[in-house]
């Protein structure tokens, strides 16, 4: 299977890609429960455009990229105009790694660097603007969250 470098170099401005309506996920960070209403980005296409050719997000969306097997993460910010949190989770919703404000239209990749299960993107700062870190916890029903 392609690693997700390699299928972002296959979408171009014009591609439709089409994405469901934007559900709701939460951040459990220490004390705080924060709220984000995200597009899910499952299918290969959906995977392969992301955040890409967007001019402009709300505070609090974002992008939750759903990966069928946990895999090794690798994300690029080619052809994006946000500066994104790169948030890399494991398979029971724990925060494995944040890459903070990723630079836009970048070719350098953002690595898991271990196998995760999914990974999201919000307006870059926003993650330390909330307090959100590694090891705090994102709360839907795709991940499994009974074992840590």
């Amino acid at each position: 299977m392609a690693s997700f470098f390699e299928i972002s170099a296959q979408t171009a401005k014009d591609d439709v890609v089409n994405f469901s309506a934007p559900i709701t996920i939460y951040i459990s960070s220490g004390q705080e429960k924060h709220a984000f209403k995200v597009e899910r980005a499952i299918t290969k296409a959906q995977q392969a455009r992301g955040m890409m050719f967007r001019e402009k997000m709300n505070k609090n969306s974002g992008m939750l990229f759903e990966f069928k097997e946990p895999k090794i993460a690798s994300m690029w910010m080619k052809n994006t105009q946000l500066s994104l949190d790169i948030i890399f989770i494991k398979g029971n919703g724990k925060i494995l790694k944040i890459e903070h404000r990723a630079k836009p239209f970048t070719l350098r990749s953002a690595s898991s660097e271990a196998p995760v299960a999914a990974v999201l993107e919000i307006m870059g700062g926003r993650a330390n603007e909330l307090g959100i870190s590694s090891g705090d916890f994102v709360i839907h029903n795709f991940f499994n969250t009974e074992n840590d």
